[in-house]
């Protein structure tokens, strides 16, 4: 329906606007009748429905819906159009349920994995994250349904998460931390962007202008409203000056009457309060119209999908003489509580009731046709080892021909609200597991866990299988890994360090009371890995499979390009194992000569492909220049360097057989005006200034040279080795560095050189 939303708001009485600003309970906003402003509704995703009852009523039960793996899982899967499918699900379940917006997707970067949340957020990458955000929202919003990307911006853990203070700088928030919300806001749309409880930089992500309005409403073009997580606001004015539309949840009539007290007085101008509005009336409009009354959706396909996704995200971590698949003729002991009682999705806001849960066992023995035991192996309350439960696995395990152990986290290890301080799963567990593979070398273990865990154990057994925490069909998809149904096509988005210390923000993690420092700046996961040489337990983008891969060819349509320009790379792969299988192909870029520090390489493509045995395809992708830039923080944009690049592809981050290189050229200037301090390299890069950058270069160098040898001449000759290092870091110094004594420029002469490069560059 067409609507006039400017006449609209014209309508509208202060207070009625100002109230518009927050919600009229916990998850619906508020009608204004006489104008026909309906009221929507919103609930907790992201990886199902949590739709209270009576959405007035926070005691009333939640409405059961289908739980889906968490983000972790997802992500594992590397498989956009799955996503989509998910997503296309949970927007279906929203339409049945009278939900407008879900909470939805969390693209927050695994900074850490002691996060206490990272079992909801994609990926330690952010291109990653971004992508697959982006797939979540288009299935979701082609459903007439809103999504709510969030927690904006550089929320990493949950110690401290309403009151502490990231400390980033703002190349590594743009490169890491804002990228992964980029795809959902820009190519996705997203209706709305859920604000986070933290500070960054000294500002309340509730009241932070930077980002609310120069970052994700000019320079994202985001045309949706930005909603505070539940409780998030500081100060509610300064909030809506700088770009916040809507508080949630409502808290009382003060707050509006702030809004109605600063327009009255003049402190704020109504035009600012006009403009949050129209935005609030354009989601509105939008949800409510968008509404099928009266929808249904089929149940049992949705639990098909959880089960066909839970399995399409487990990774087969160790396969030691290819123990798996199982034949349903072995007979096998299944060990652990979490086979009838699976750990299936993480705690908090997040938590689904759903519409049905598999067991492993139960799955387990609908394929099994050998002998099936079941022994508990440790007890679900609490954490102590119990030598009987032990001991009575021990004994399944001894009579059998393979032991399946079911391990991981419990409910209690990790939750939102709270952090992990180590990577262990349970004693109980570590125990279990030494004890039946001294008796069972035919060890599989089975993980649920939201996130990385150490394996202390890891080499005692012949199989590990990661399945995170894969949702209500968690049980039937495992049991069709370890028998084949499914082959195993996972891999992980992120990097399961070899210990606590190796990881990259172990120094600065959580932080202080007040405020915590990205220290490791750019280096997060993988990047940090590959930069210092570590070898980690498990790499980023790794997952085994009962077939195998081979990377045959590599090819592009171009070996050099402007950075205006795009350049298509041809990967051929091939299947050479005996058993159908899915490779997820991925594509790094590796700057050759950067003048800046950078990582090593850089995940910039992948693609999820099916081969049957013998099959090779060949798959493309296409790079422009954000595939080889770098955020400058001179030019606040991205900026590629002129430069060789390697494009490295293959079937995980340290495994990239094929390459080759290309040589990217710069049309851009990486300055916003020539100065003083402009650098040589930067200036040899553009070719309006390069003559005249290389001939004061030259004429510096060789002043430089002169100074050495006079001093030379009388001093220890070792210290020509010393003036020639000077000469070649030159391209790194500033302008300034020609004038004076040594550069051997006037001042008056080098004020007019740099006049004269602004001209030609026209700025």
């Amino acid at each position: 329906m067409n609507r006039n939303i400017q006449e609209i708001v014209s309508q509208m009485t202060l207070e009625e606007k100002a109230s518009l600003c927050s919600g009229l309970n916990m998850w619906q906003t508020k009608p204004i009748e006489r104008l026909g402003i309906p009221s929507i509704s919103m609930t907790d995703g992201p990886h199902g429905l949590r739709k209270q009852g009576d959405l007035a009523d926070m005691s009333s039960k939640t409405v059961r819906s289908t739980c889906f793996p968490s983000g972790a899982g997802l992500a594992s899967s590397w498989d956009r159009q799955l996503i989509r499918e998910v997503g296309k699900a949970l927007g279906e379940e929203c339409q049945a349920e009278d939900v407008q917006i879900i909470l939805g997707p969390a693209v927050n970067i695994k900074r850490s994995p002691l996060c206490g949340r990272n079992f909801e957020y994609f990926s330690e990458d952010p291109y990653l994250s971004s992508e697959l955000g982006t797939y979540h929202v288009y299935g979701v919003q082609g459903e007439g349904v809103g999504t709510s990307v969030k927690h904006f911006a550089v929320n990493n853990q949950e110690t401290l998460r309403n009151s502490i203070n990231a400390v980033v700088d703002e190349r590594t928030l743009h490169e890491i931390y804002l990228r992964s919300f980029e795809g959902p806001v820009t190519a996705g749309e997203a209706w709305t962007v859920m604000c986070a409880y933290n500070l960054v930089n000294g500002e309340f992500c509730s009241e932070n202008e930077y980002l609310l309005t120069d970052v994700l409403k000019q320079k994202c073009g985001h045309k949706g409203i930005v909603m505070t997580d539940w409780g998030a606001i500081n100060e509610r004015v300064k909030g809506l000056r700088a770009g916040l539309e809507l508080e949630m949840p409502y808290v009382g009539k003060e707050h509006d009457q702030l809004i109605v007290d600063v327009v009255s007085s003049g402190e704020l101008e109504q035009s600012v309060l006009d403009g949050a509005v129209e935005r609030l009336l354009t989601v509105i409009f939008k949800a409510f119209d968008n509404r099928k009354p009266g929808f249904t959706y089929d149940q049992k396909e949705h639990h098909k999908l959880a089960r066909r996704t839970a399995a399409e995200c487990m990774v087969l971590l160790k396969n030691e003489n290819n123990l798996l698949p199982l034949k349903p003729e072995q007979s096998v002991a299944v060990i652990g509580a979490f086979a009838k009682n699976p750990r299936y999705q993480g705690g908090g806001s997040s938590h689904i009731a759903p519409t049905r849960l598999d067991a492993a066992y139960d799955s387990i023995m609908e394929v099994a046709q050998g002998k099936v035991v079941y022994a508990e192996g440790y007890s679900l309350k609490g954490d102590a080892v119990h030598d009987d439960l032990i001991a009575e696995a021990v004994k399944a395990a001894a009579g059998t021909e393979v032991a399946v152990i079911f391990a991981g986290l419990p409910d209690s290890y990790e939750s939102e609200g709270v952090d992990r301080t180590h990577l262990n799963i349970p004693d109980s567990h570590v125990e279990l597991i030494k004890r039946v593979s001294a008796v069972q070398p035919n060890t599989v273990v089975v993980l649920s866990n939201g996130s990385p865990v150490s394996m202390p154990w890891a080499s005692d057994v012949r199989a590990v299988l990661e399945g995170y925490l894969a949702g209500q069909a968690s049980g039937s998809a495992t049991a069709d890994v370890l028998y084949g149904v499914v082959n195993p096509s996972g891999k992980l988005a992120e990097t399961f360090p070899a210990s606590l210390e190796q990881t990259p923000a172990y120094l600065n993690f959580p932080g202080g009371k007040s405020e915590v420092y990205y220290g490791e700046g750019l280096f997060v996961g993988y990047r940090y890995y590959e930069a210092k040489k570590e070898q980690p337990l498990f790499p980023f983008g790794y997952g085994l499979s009962y077939t195998q891969f081979a990377y045959e060819n590599i090819s592009s349509d171009k070996n050099q390009m402007k950075d205006t320009e795009v350049i298509t790379i041809n990967v051929t792969v091939r299947n050479t194992g005996d058993l159908a299988g899915k490779e997820v192909v991925q594509l790094y870029v590796k700057p050759l000569d950067s003048t800046v520090v950078r990582p090593v390489k850089e995940l910039k493509g992948f693609e999820k492909v099916h081969l049957e045995p013998g099959e090779a395809k060949i798959v493309k992708f296409t790079l422009d220049k954000r595939a080889f830039a770098y955020y400058n923080t001179e030019i606040e944009d991205w900026f590629a360097e002129t430069g060789v690049y390697d494009i490295l592809v293959g079937g995980s981050s340290v495994d990239t057989p094929l390459s080759l290189s290309v040589n990217v050229i710069s049309t851009a200037i990486p300055f916003k005006k020539v100065t003083r301090n402009t650098k040589f390299y930067e200036l040899l890069a553009v070719p309006e200034t390069a003559p005249l950058a290389a001939e004061l270069m030259e004429l510096s160098m060789e002043r430089i040279k002169q100074m050495g040898a006079m001093f030379t001449d009388s001093m220890d000759a070792g210290l020509n080795e010393l003036f020639d290092a000077v000469v070649k870091w030159k391209k790194y110094d500033g302008l300034r560095s020609i004038g004076g004594m040594i550069g051997g420029m006037s001042e008056e002469k080098l004020t007019a050189t740099i006049d004269e490069m602004n001209r030609k560059l026209g700025l």
